[in-house]
């Protein structure tokens, strides 16, 4: 069967894409105050602007205490004006606008928030220096809800779709983890006690929306820690929600945010820039002391993924988007020649936001991101490639003020 060509229209749900090349949801770090002001609407409109099928606007968190820092957007009526504004710019550039909703859970900054951060078991989190309060049924029933009505608000906004974070030890995933999760009621123990929180929270997103917008969810493959979800099982889930008809497809992904973050992004870690980045003094001490042991160095290559991928592409009609180390045109070619119909962009596209119209009018384009990953700790003033700073070629979006 002869591949799908990249730069040709493709289905997704109910939406049709341009082409097969999404721009993968990478934390902004300009959304002061919890809404989209001028610095976010531009970072989107310019990848919008340089080609991509799609960009996710990451990341709308469905409740106040799912956030990873007090300035994230979160879903409520006083987002939407400028969410409206956002997706305008846009549609005004000829892609599609996604947003990607979710419940930070056991990741979530309780101090920051100044509310408790929630997971399946209590625990201590470095990353806030506080513990992670057990989430009752009560608190599952209502994020639940939460992320239905942030769909909602998502269709309001003018969002053509909604990716729901089942991924990196976020809520949903958190519960997934045999590692983290430790409860012994219905939402623990066996995997089919584990996945209720992320196949009813898709479910509930989808008898909310219907098919008015596409779904995709973020799903891990394996946690990237001894103990934690791993492939086996991930396969169980991700065959369920297929089954289940409540998502469109899945953008496969890896690690965990709240126990090995440099798991999901491969190559160097910056270290020293994370440190420097830290607001809180004892944070960055602790960086500097002890963050080599959290922030791993894990080897670059291309399409990192896609290995662990290939078993969910074996097992699965779903479409699923694969992740990973796409940076160049014939690596996203040789994906869809293996069935994955879109592939999903961040890194690269930081660096050259225009990456995309440079790789479909030139089939010989070389992205320039060497994988340094120094845009990671600039999410806490604007996310952006400091080599692109540096070198005068400008920054892939302005400072957040």
């Amino acid at each position: 069967m002869t591949a799908p060509a990249l730069f040709e229209p493709a289905r997704l749900g109910p939406l049709t894409l341009r082409n097969r090349i999404i721009k993968a949801a990478t934390f902004e770090g300009m959304t002061k105050g919890a809404v989209a002001g001028d610095g976010l609407i531009e970072f989107h409109r310019r990848h919008a602007a340089g080609g991509v099928a799609m960009t996710t606007v990451a990341y709308c968190a469905v409740a106040p205490e799912g956030r990873t820092e007090r300035h994230q957007i979160w879903m409520r009526p006083d987002a939407l004006p400028g969410l409206r504004r956002l997706t305008d710019a846009v549609h005004a550039e000829g892609a599609a606008a996604s947003a990607q909703i979710g419940h930070a859970g056991p990741v979530a900054d309780g101090r920051s928030n100044g509310r408790p951060a929630l997971g399946p078991s209590p625990m201590f989190t470095p990353q806030a220096l506080g513990r992670v309060r057990q989430a009752s049924e009560a608190d599952i029933a209502r994020v639940t809800r939460a992320h239905a009505d942030a769909a909602l608000l998502a269709i309001e906004a003018g969002f053509d779709a909604v990716e729901i974070h089942l991924g990196h030890n976020y809520f949903a995933s958190s519960f997934l983890s045999p590692k983290v999760n430790k409860r012994k009621d219905a939402y623990g123990g066996s995997l089919a006690g584990r996945a209720r929180v992320a196949l009813g929270t898709a479910r509930a997103v989808r008898d909310a929306v219907g098919d008015r917008i596409a779904i995709l969810a973020k799903l891990n493959m394996d946690d990237g820690v001894p103990g934690g979800l791993w492939l086996d099982e991930s396969l169980q889930v991700a065959r369920r929600l297929e089954a289940d008809g409540s998502v469109d497809a899945l953008e496969l992904t890896a690690g965990s945010s709240l126990l090995n973050p440099m798991y999901l992004f491969r190559g160097d870690a910056p270290l020293r820039e994370f440190g420097a980045a830290m607001r809180n003094p004892v944070v960055r001490l602790g960086v500097q002391a002890v963050g080599k042991h959290f922030i791993r160095s894990y080897p670059y290559e291309e399409a990192y993924l896609l290995e662990s991928a290939r078993q969910f592409r074996a097992a699965l009609d779903l479409p699923l988007v694969l992740l990973g180390g796409i940076s160049q045109r014939e690596t996203a070619e040789r994906a869809l020649a293996e069935g994955f119909p879109f592939v999903a962009m961040a890194r690269a596209l930081l660096r050259e936001p225009d990456l995309v119209d440079r790789m479909r009018q030139d089939p010989g384009t070389r992205s320039l991101c060497v994988h340094c990953n120094k845009c990671m700790p600039t999410i806490y003033s604007g996310t952006r490639c400091v080599l692109a700073d540096d070198s005068g070629l400008g920054s892939a979006a302005p400072h957040a003020r």
